[in-house]
């Protein structure tokens, strides 16, 4: 699970195995949350994040969303290009 950005203790991820919308996943020291990305940002799961850290990470996430779709596209999205690619092969060599 690449860790995308740390910041004020709260670890903001990808799974490896992620699909749209465009979300992230945090963690903290009391437990992690989901926020959509795209097409707005909005809280979609919280299993035990408190309050004031659920909203300090909803602000970071605003304020740093380009950089969040950036490394979501850089990393998901050559993710299916590449996979797209293999099936085109695949099909030529048949």
């Amino acid at each position: 699970m690449p860790t995308i950005f740390i910041a004020l203790g709260i670890y903001f991820r990808f799974y490896t195995r992620e699909h749209e919308p465009i979300h992230v996943h945090i963690r903290t020291a009391d437990g992690s949350a989901k926020f959509d990305i795209c097409p707005e940002i909005r809280l979609v799961k919280n299993n035990g994040v408190k309050p004031k850290d659920l909203k300090l990470a909803e602000t970071i996430i605003e304020e740093n969303r380009k950089l969040f779709i950036k490394k979501w596209e850089d990393i998901f999205w050559r993710r299916l290009i590449f996979k797209y690619i293999e099936q085109i092969k695949v099909k030529e060599d048949i």
